[in-house]
């Protein structure tokens, strides 16, 4: 089989050798790198089949091929790749492997499928093609990777014409690079974990695990094996049962999505509204919100459909339903016991009795 099909793409080569040049069969055969048992069985047929040399005007090698080897598919390149990007697309799901993959690819092509080693093969080279940041393999469903953008936007006080600076909130869908962003006034406590809360709404389930920053508002000892992370952080956690590992400081490596997610947001939502003026915060992320939509619509470069699309088909399966009621913030504090056995609390004093 394999010197047949080495015949099947060198037939006119191997016939101008022998017809016109004269060539005998253990030449042709160093010439063409065929063995000369191939050539002997190709001009049998080409005499079996009544073609003559030269060959007849319009006569192409694929047609010609088809003649001598009926049986056989001259087509150049009769092994067909499935799509790439699908694969690699259903290999984010959970339980889905390469083995499973090529299974169906072969019900697909059961006469020109690759074999398992080949296949793999194929898709490791499309895969290393793509650009570096897809390295990492996220699974449907797992991880939600969150920052906050570098850039503010400033807002203007109607009533005292204060300006102040927002903060923009980013968080990432591993899977499906589904994004969400929303500004607050500053990146504080009561902002950081509220608009968790928002963004878990945004997303309608509860990822297996958060990979923040190590913001100070969420982690109080930034540590690249056991970080401690705030109490009323720690309190969401158990609240969404949801596992928080904060990215190591110092490694972006270890929060990519959110990296590329953040440089998104810069240049698809603040740039566009570099040039509005923002009177309040609702004002603005009523604009993010749009933007966010539009951004989550847009199609894919390299991969088919969207982020929506892709978070429809991969993450919102997988994600836990939300707990009935949503968290709400509570203060934490650390406290002394005065000798009067009270606490003191924002100016106020409250008994432990």
């Amino acid at each position: 089989m394999p010197n047949k099909r080495i015949a099947m793409r060198k037939i006119h080569e191997i016939l101008r050798l022998r017809f016109e040049v004269g060539l005998s069969f253990r030449q042709i055969s160093q010439c063409a790198d065929v063995s000369t048992g191939a050539i002997q069985k190709m001009l049998k047929r080409l005499e079996a089949s009544g073609i003559s040399w030269p060959l007849p005007e319009g006569m192409s090698e694929p047609r010609l091929a088809s003649l001598l080897y009926p049986e056989s598919d001259s087509r150049p390149g009769a092994l067909e790749d499935p799509d790439w990007a699908e694969i690699h697309m259903e290999l984010r799901k959970k339980g889905v492997t390469r083995h499973l993959l090529w299974e169906e690819y072969c019900q697909r092509m059961p006469v020109r499928a690759y074999s398992y080693s080949q296949f793999c093969c194929r898709y490791q080279t499309w895969y290393q093609s793509q650009k570096r940041s897809m390295r990492q393999q996220h699974l449907a469903g797992e991880k939600c990777f969150i920052d906050y953008c570098g850039p503010t936007v400033p807002v203007i006080s109607p009533e005292t014409g204060e300006c102040r600076q927002a903060q923009i909130f980013v968080a990432v869908l591993g899977a499906s690079n589904y994004t969400f962003a929303e500004a607050t006034y500053t990146q504080s406590l009561p902002d950081w974990l509220l608009s968790h809360v928002r963004m878990l709404e945004f997303i309608g389930g509860v990822p297996e695990i958060l990979v923040p920053d190590n913001l100070k508002s969420g982690v109080n000892k930034a540590c690249r094996y056991d970080p401690e992370l705030n109490p009323s952080y720690q309190q969401l956690a158990e609240h969404y049962q949801v596992a928080v590992i904060p990215a190591r400081p110092r490694k972006p490596r270890d929060k990519p999505k959110v990296e590329v997610g953040v440089q998104i947001v810069e240049r698809w939502i603040l740039a566009r509204l570099r040039h509005q003026v923002f009177f309040s915060l609702a004002e603005l992320n009523h604009c993010i919100r749009t933007l966010v939509t539009e951004l989550n619509e847009r199609p894919f470069k390299k991969l088919p459909g969207n982020r929506r699309e892709a978070f429809e088909k991969l993450d919102k399966p997988a994600l836990r339903p939300l707990p009935v009621q949503p968290w709400r913030y509570r203060h934490i504090k650390k406290v002394k016991v005065n000798i009067d056995y009270h606490v003191e609390y924002e100016l106020r004093h409250y008994s432990v009795l």
